[in-house]
């Protein structure tokens, strides 16, 4: 599968922004999705995943309760809709999909196959 991350973008502390990502070649539904992130000099770290057989959703402690991750089959396209942006969320932002249906809870530790290109996000304090 491939896909295509976008949505990437500046905003000031407390804003929004929505990323998507975009699949082609397999169909999403087929796939756990997950977003993760790297700040610079930092590690990649798992943001959240949505697994595709019941919908089932995971999230980083620090973005709990700020941060939503939906899917839509039928478009082929996974979200993660980002409200009250911290500095400390600025990262390039990755999707990627996993060859599994499930995200399992140990999902940010997992393989995932096949991963976008990025998108900035960048929160300004």
């Amino acid at each position: 599968v491939q896909l295509q991350a976008s949505g990437g973008g500046l905003v000031q502390s407390g804003g929004s922004l929505r990323l998507s990502c975009a699949s082609s070649g397999s169909a999403l539904r087929d796939h756990a999705i997950g977003w993760f992130r790297q700040a610079p000099g930092k590690e990649r770290e798992g943001v959240s995943c949505i697994s595709a057989s019941d919908g089932s959703t995971y999230y980083a402690n620090s973005v709990k309760g700020r941060f939503t991750i939906s899917r839509d089959n039928a478009k082929d396209t996974a979200y993660l809709e980002m409200n009250s942006l911290k500095p400390e969320d600025t990262a390039v932002y990755y999707c990627a999909a996993r060859d599994a249906y499930m995200c399992g809870s140990r999902w940010h530790l997992v393989i995932f196959g096949s991963w976008g290109q990025g998108t900035q996000v960048t929160v300004s304090s």
